[in-house]
């Protein structure tokens, strides 16, 4: 009798296309060779990461102690606790005039959660969302990984990289499930104005704004996009402001029709944000008023002598930015390819910068940096970069 040979099957752990194709965080690349550079004893400057350098205000720190100590340690509401969504709804009544009913409340682990489960709750596979080129680097990414497409709506220094409400129209079409807007903006700190704002709520296609930089809003008011339509999807978080950064604690703003997908996603997803945290952006919210007006302060003399030192040294810093932490330079004198240039500043000068193509094709041939950073470092970082600049 004759045994019938025995098969070998060999287990193979193969990535998705989505995860062979989607693109790094080049930022980030940045920033862990910068990282390496410094503990090979390298003396480095970071002006590539968009990162408060300020403790998280004490009281913040105080309220999360408290809740551990009190056990507040396990899973709460997948809309968040009621504190802090009543906090928030003072928050937009406070800093906005604009009343927010806590039931349109979610909070999530981070601004990035509260964007991904936004453009689900609109998008299906195939389906387009806007977004401005230059955009936030990830903004793509979120739509890909959902099968949808991005649109990119272009936009550039000589429109101060302002949105057009009708080049915007001119692009929209049924695919177009929403538009995403970015004020203050990351890469280039620039705030919409109350025309464009007013202007883009009259489009034909939901509104997801993303407002993780309010808080950081220099020489003019802050709008949110609640104030000209409530049929938006709203952003925030605590991150950039409040200096949270690793304490993962955002929210958004849900018109109440959307309300019920978005609590089905975030139970599904990501079950609640951590409790812990939560506990702490009450505080924030109800205690930190003075700390973040200190920071804020802080950030708007550092935005000033960036901008006063790149002027001294000839950066071709196109529009001034009035928000976040931000200066993008056009370096396109020097290069086309803002990657290995990033690269090279950062290996000659120990100044890691971020390249300007994290941002989209729009932004090829700029170097964004960051003043998230000492004023003595932002000094000797712009200082470093225009010295390399006069080799080339």
């Amino acid at each position: 009798m004759t045994r019938a040979p025995e098969v070998c099957y060999r287990r193979t752990m193969n990535p998705s296309r989505t995860a062979k194709t989607i693109r790094p965080f080049l930022v980030m690349d940045i920033m862990e060779k910068a990282n390496t550079m410094a503990a090979a004893g390298r003396n480095v400057i970071h002006l590539e990461v968009g990162e408060p350098d300020f403790d998280t205000p004490e009281c913040i720190r105080t309220a999360a102690v408290a809740a551990m100590t009190r056990g507040r340690t396990h899973y709460t509401d997948s809309l968040g606790i009621p504190e802090l969504r009543n906090a928030i709804a003072e928050h937009y009544e406070r800093t906005y005039g604009v009343t927010v009913d806590e039931g349109r409340i979610v909070v999530t682990a981070g601004s990035s959660p509260a964007l991904l489960m936004a453009i689900a709750c609109l998008a299906d596979a195939g389906d387009e969302v806007a977004m401005t080129d230059p955009y936030y680097a990830c903004y793509p990414n979120f739509v890909k990984v959902l099968g949808a497409r991005p649109l990119l709506i272009p936009t550039g220094s000589p429109d101060g990289f302002q949105l057009s409400p009708d080049r915007a129209a001119g692009l929209l079409s049924k695919a177009t499930k929403a538009l995403i807007v970015n004020s203050p903006a990351n890469p280039t700190g620039v705030c919409l104005d109350t025309d464009h704002m007013n202007s883009l709520a009259e489009l034909p296609v939901p509104i997801i704004s993303d407002e993780i930089y309010h808080g950081l809003v220099y020489g003019s008011q802050q709008h949110t996009m609640l104030e000209f339509t409530d049929d938006a999807i709203v952003i925030n978080g605590f991150s950039k402001a409040y200096a949270m950064t690793g304490w993962r604690l955002g929210w958004a703003v849900f018109p109440k029709a959307l309300i019920r997908s978005v609590q089905k996603l975030q139970q599904n997803l990501m079950i609640c944000a951590p409790s812990i945290a939560q506990w702490g952006g009450v505080a924030a919210l109800r205690e930190a008023e003075k700390d973040v007006a200190d920071m804020h302060r802080t950030f708007a003399r550092r935005r000033t002598v960036m901008l006063a030192e790149m002027a001294r040294h000839g950066f071709n810093v196109e529009v001034e930015p009035t928000g976040a932490f931000y200066v993008l330079v056009n370096m396109r004198r020097y290069t086309a390819d803002s990657r290995a240039f990033a690269l090279d500043i950062l290996d000659h000068t120990g100044v890691g910068v971020t390249p300007g193509i994290d941002f989209g094709p729009g932004a090829e041939g700029y170097i964004r940096f960051s003043y998230a950073n000492s004023e003595k470092n932002i000094v000797e970082g712009v200082s470093r970069v225009a010295a390399y600049l006069k080799t080339l």
